[in-house]
């Protein structure tokens, strides 16, 4: 926040500023400090934008994303964008924000002017999903309770995933190419993760990129836990 602070106090008072963040960073599965990050643009008069990619449908107690995480109004975010492949099983994406906004970017944007728009069939898709985690929060409520549930299981096999609070858990593994063999290990025994070598992050930092979902049962989880187990111990 303090880098942050200092960037935006540098920039000249005449130039439009704007700070762009995820709600969700998908590497680390860390949340981002909307509070301050708001704040610090109020104060300096800079417009705030948000992916939340990796939050919709899941942070939250009904899962409205980072907003109803840390229980504030909609209004601390300027302009909100998402996607329709996670959470939402469709595809495509869409950007939030107030009517001159948007009346502004469909005239000026050039990747939604020339675009396709979404088929129909995604579009009712995507309304659908919206729909499921508006009258069903139950889902929210077992993802939440999975996400508590594997981290404290990943605790106890000692498998390092940096405190994620979120469905995703990078499990650490160091050296990129003991990442790419432990992924094959998982892979033969039916337990999919994604190997996530430099320099999609930082040296050294290689590791699996594990998700968990809703429609996980807690044998599930345990199985996953026993088979990272089995690639960190037989992957040295």
């Amino acid at each position: 926040m303090a880098s942050l602070e200092e960037c935006l106090t540098g920039a000249k008072s005449s130039s439009r500023k704007l700070v762009v963040v995820d709600g969700v960073y998908s590497m680390d599965g860390d949340i981002c400090n909307l509070p301050d990050i708001s704040r610090l643009c109020r104060k300096h008069g800079a417009w705030l934008m948000v992916d939340e990619a990796h939050s919709t449908g899941v942070l939250g107690r009904t899962g409205h994303g980072i907003e109803e995480h840390f229980g504030l109004p909609s209004d601390c975010i300027d302009i909100k964008m998402g996607t329709l492949s996670k959470a939402i099983p469709s595809n495509g994406g869409y950007v939030a924000g107030s009517h001159k906004l948007c009346t502004f970017l469909s005239h000026e944007s050039r990747a939604f002017i020339y675009s396709g728009a979404l088929p129909p069939p995604a579009a009712a898709a995507a309304l659908a999903a919206f729909d499921l985690i508006e009258q069903e929060p139950e889902r929210v409520e077992r993802l939440h309770d999975n996400i508590r549930y594997f981290a404290a299981e990943l605790t106890k096999a000692n498998l390092s995933f940096l405190d994620s609070a979120t469905p995703i858990f990078p499990i650490i593994c160091g050296d990129d190419w003991r990442a790419w063999r432990m992924a094959h290990h998982c892979h033969k025994r039916g337990v999919y993760v994604q190997a996530i070598p430099h320099p999609v992050v930082p040296k050294g930092t290689a590791r699996l990129r594990a998700a968990v979902n809703a429609s996980h049962r807690k044998r599930d989880l345990d199985y996953c836990v026993s088979v990272l187990s089995e690639a960190a111990a037989e992957c040295l």
